[in-house]
């Protein structure tokens, strides 16, 4: 007899993204994503609108993650939800709807760190991608968050390396408003990177020890570049914009790759991942390959949707947390710092 067929239903509200998803076993049948626009005219994500926008959206998306399912709610299985780390208002929003849905349903409820969720949405199943073994690299680099994970099974994971200050994805976009593009700057950076020179202007490349990083000294290098070379040529950044988003761009991708590749020979692994929203950018994408032709590694690299916030990623990690019957209860809460 075949065994009955799992529907999760996951909810992501981490940030200003939200997203519903629903996974038949492996397989994702839908994931709808409602994005905020709202905060591009602040330069930057306002928490308090975004959590008032996840309140507006979060019920249509559902019905409509649904409905492109083709099934109803009483098809489902559980119900995962991401409860950090992130805005905490945002999660909040996320976490009240799933533990209310979960309730009615009488279904189990799944809580999800978002950052193994970023990780395990490489198990997602794809038939144009293989899937990583155990155990890999995971390069997870996002706006908030930059580690090296190193995955020793679905939900046993440690970070072996993160950032002491900034984010991968912050050093973009804070370059990005420094070059005068608006939020979110990082994939215009990589738009403008594609035609220019990476090597033309050096920028500072922190020395920090072991697996860990830092961008705020780039960003500092950055900045008194941009102040001087202005100071001379107002027009500069304006005349030079392509060879300045490839030289940024190529900066902290060797950052990123410099540190992932220490970190494989050392530990004598040679599957590495990425995964989070950087992972979305083609230089990183581009330069992961080519390092992997020269140090022999196999590298994954998700499909564009599952690298930025998703649901379908807190989809895949609540299949995982089911299969262990590690569920949560109606007294869990949001947080906003959440570790690996």
């Amino acid at each position: 007899m075949p065994e009955k067929d799992i529907f999760i239903l996951g909810i992501e509200s981490s940030c200003d993204d939200t997203s519903a998803a629903v996974l038949k076993n492996s397989t994702i049948l839908s994931n709808v994503i409602a994005r905020q626009e709202i905060h591009e005219q602040y330069g930057g994500v306002v928490p308090e609108l975004a959590s008032r926008a996840h309140q507006q959206n979060i019920i249509p998306v559902v019905d409509a993650a649904l409905k492109k399912a083709g099934i109803s709610k009483e098809h489902l299985s559980a119900i995962a939800f991401t409860r950090g780390p992130g805005l905490l208002g945002s999660l909040i929003v996320g976490t009240s709807f799933a533990k209310a849905f979960a309730m009615s349903l009488n279904v189990p409820l799944l809580d999800v760190n978002h950052m193994i969720g970023h990780v395990l949405a490489h198990f997602i199943d794809d038939p144009e991608r293989e899937k990583p073994t155990f155990p890999f690299l995971c390069l997870t680099v996002s706006g908030g968050h930059t580690q090296i994970v190193l995955v020793k099974a679905p939900l046993e994971m440690e970070v072996i390396g993160s950032t002491i200050d900034d984010a991968a994805g912050e050093a973009f976009d804070k370059a990005a408003k420094l070059l005068g593009f608006p939020y979110p700057g990082g994939p215009l950076i990589d738009k403008h990177a594609k035609n220019g020179d990476p090597k033309r202007f050096m920028f500072a490349k922190p020395a920090i020890k072991d697996y860990d990083f830092s961008f705020s000294g780039l960003k500092t290098s950055i900045l008194y570049f941009l102040q001087k070379q202005q100071a001379v040529d107002d027009q500069f950044i304006q005349n030079n914009i392509e060879d300045l988003c490839a030289s940024i761009q190529y900066t902290i991708i060797s950052i990123l790759l410099k540190k992932i590749s220490k970190a494989s020979k050392d530990l004598n692994i040679n599957q590495i991942a990425i995964a989070g929203g950087v992972s979305a950018n083609s230089g990183l994408r581009e330069a992961l390959v080519r390092q992997a032709d020269q140090q022999g590694w196999k590298v994954f690299i998700p499909r564009f949707e599952y690298c930025t916030d998703n649901a379908a990623m807190i989809a895949i990690t609540g299949k995982f947390l089911l299969e262990q019957n590690r569920f949560c209860d109606q007294c869990v809460s949001a947080t906003a710092r959440y570790l690996i």
